[in-house]
C-alpha cells in the first residue's frame, strides 16, 4: 500500500537519485517524476539522467520538459494531481509549477540557508574556506532559495575535504532529511522560519561556476586560497591553469588533488619544480604539491605518472 500523499519528485542528478530511492523504498506514493531532457551529445542510456534511468527501471511515469511553461507539460503535470512536490537538484521552477500542489513544493538545498544561495553551494563553501555547511529544506517561493526554512542539518567540512567528498557526505543524509521534512509537514508539526530577518550584507552566494572561474590565479592568490580553490572544484568542474614550457609553448593543465607546503623560498611565483617523485608549484608562502592532475589530451593521473609523461622537466611554469 502506497503512503499518502501523492508526490511528484523533481530532480536529475546522482544527488537527487539518493533521495528518490529512499522515498521509493519507503513506499511513498510517487505518482510522477520530472527530470531533465536527454543529453543530445551522448548515446543510449548515457544520455539519460540517473533519475530517468531509475524511473524506467521501476516503471514510474516521468516527464522531461524543455520548457517548464509549455502548455502540454503543464496539462500532463495537472493530470498527476500531486498533493506535494519534492525538488532535489533541478533548475529554477516557474510559479505555475511550484504553486500547483495544494500542500506546496519544497526543495532540498546543499547549504545552511540563507548562506550560499545558488547553483553551486558545495563548491563555494570549500572555495571560501568554510569549516561547516549542511542541508536545508524550504518551501519554494518567488525568489530563488529564499522560501521559509523547514529543517536544517549541520555538518563539519574537513580541512582536506574536496567538493566531491563533501557531496557524498551530504548525499548520505539527504534522503532522511527529506523524509523528516515530509512527515512533519503531513503531521503539521512544522513551523517554517522566514529568511527575511538576515542582514543581506552578511550573506555569501553560490552562483554557477564558469570555466573562467576555475582558472587558478597564481600571482594574485595566497597559498590557502589556491588550496581551497583546487579542492572546492575537485573533481568537477576542476581547477585549471596553463602549463608553459620552452618559453612559449603551453597546454591546459587540470589539477585535482594537492598538498600545501608552507615554506620560505626565493623562486618566482608559478615555477614548477620536479624531483623523482614530486611535482610542486611555487606560490606565496610556499608550494602547492601536485598529487593528481591531467595534462591536456591525456587522462587524470597520479603525480608519478604525470612526471613520467613530462619529457621536459626544466623551465616549466604555470600562469
Amino acid at each position: 500500500m502506497k503512503k499518502f500523499p501523492k508526490i511528484v519528485f523533481i530532480g536529475s542528478t546522482h544527488f537527487s537519485l539518493y533521495t528518490l530511492k529512499k522515498l521509493y523504498i519507503k513506499q511513498y506514493n510517487i505518482v510522477g517524476i520530472i527530470t531533465s531532457p536527454d543529453n543530445p551529445f551522448l548515446k543510449k542510456k548515457k544520455a539519460f539522467t540517473p533519475v530517468k534511468i531509475y524511473a524506467l527501471e521501476n516503471k514510474i511515469p516521468f516527464l522531461q520538459p524543455v520548457n517548464l511553461l509549455h502548455s502540454s507539460f503543464l496539462e500532463n503535470l495537472k493530470i498527476w494531481n500531486a498533493d506535494i512536490q519534492i525538488v532535489v537538484s533541478f533548475r529554477v521552477l516557474p510559479k505555475k509549477v511550484w504553486n500547483l500542489p495544494k500542500m506546496g513544493s519544497f526543495n532540498l538545498h546543499a547549504s545552511l540557508l540563507p548562506q550560499y544561495k545558488g547553483a553551486a553551494p558545495i563548491n563555494w563553501a570549500i572555495i571560501n574556506g568554510e569549516n561547516k555547511t549542511g542541508l536545508t529544506t524550504f518551501f519554494i517561493e518567488e525568489q530563488i532559495d529564499s522560501g521559509k526554512i523547514l529543517f536544517q542539518k549541520k555538518i563539519q567540512i574537513k580541512k582536506e575535504e574536496t567538493a566531491g567528498e563533501l557531496e557524498k557526505k551530504l548525499t548520505k543524509i539527504s534522503g532522511s532529511m527529506v523524509i523528516q521534512t515530509l512527515e512533519n509537514i503531513l503531521k503539521k508539526k512544522i513551523k517554517p522560519i522566514s529568511q527575511k530577518n538576515i542582514d543581506s550584507s552578511l550573506l555569501k552566494y553560490a552562483p554557477k561556476i564558469s570555466t573562467k572561474d576555475c582558472r587558478i590565479q597564481w600571482e594574485n592568490s595566497n597559498i590557502e586560497s589556491i588550496y581551497n580553490k583546487i579542492r572546492g572544484l575537485s573533481p568537477y568542474p576542476t581547477a585549471w591553469t596553463l602549463l608553459f614550457f620552452n618559453n612559449n609553448k603551453f597546454m591546459r593543465f587540470k589539477i585535482f588533488l594537492v598538498k600545501k607546503i608552507r615554506k620560505t623560498h626565493t623562486f618566482p611565483i608559478g615555477r614548477i619544480l620536479i624531483s623523482l617523485h614530486e611535482m610542486k608549484i611555487s606560490v606565496k608562502e610556499g608550494f602547492i604539491s601536485i598529487m593528481e592532475g591531467q595534462i591536456e589530451g591525456k587522462k587524470r593521473m597520479h603525480v608519478k605518472n604525470l612526471i613520467n609523461g613530462l619529457k621536459i622537466r626544466k623551465n616549466l611554469f604555470v600562469r
